[in-house]
């Protein structure tokens, strides 16, 4: 019974202990942050394209981020290209199916498509899953029921999100 006990503690370990991240993954992650933050900066200038420039660079060295799958979908969508960024967001929400600015982000873009209730689908999400403060259920929830700026005769700025 002993030697059973201390076999499944074993196996145990093995399966809960994982091995740190080389020296190779910790560069390329600290490379993709840096690219992350140059393409942050092009976001706030509005330069969608050197943004989806760096935040492709950065995913080439952090594939699994849905940080950079949801800010990819986002540049794409500001850009005008909603039917790309679905397949950011969708891929953000693969990595992270509670990541809330995805969350946010896909019921925008689907409301820019007339597809409002695929958007409140994504609104009950975060209805679940945030709790306390959450500013993306919020904007999300905003949008919906502000129509702003999907539902016609509402009047679309030069951000259309």
């Amino acid at each position: 019974m002993t030697t059973l006990l201390a076999g499944a503690l074993v196996s145990l370990s093995a399966v809960t202990v994982s091995a740190a991240p080389s020296e190779t993954q910790v560069q390329s992650i600290s490379a993709a942050r840096s690219e992350v933050r140059t393409a942050r900066a092009a976001l706030e200038r509005e330069d969608w394209d050197r943004a989806i420039a760096r935040l492709q660079a950065a995913e080439r060295l952090d594939s699994g981020s849905a940080d950079i799958q949801n800010l990819l979908g986002y540049s794409y969508r500001m850009k005008g290209d909603v039917e790309t960024s679905f397949r950011y967001y969708h891929r953000a929400l693969q990595l992270n199916p509670d990541h809330r600015g995805a969350h946010e982000y896909i019921g925008r873009s689907y409301l820019l498509l007339g597809q409002e209730d695929k958007a409140r689908a994504h609104l009950a999400h975060l209805e679940q899953t945030c709790m306390g403060e959450c500013p993306e259920r919020d904007s999300l929830r905003a949008a919906i029921t502000e129509g702003w700026p999907w539902r016609k005769g509402v009047r679309v700025g030069s951000r259309g999100y």
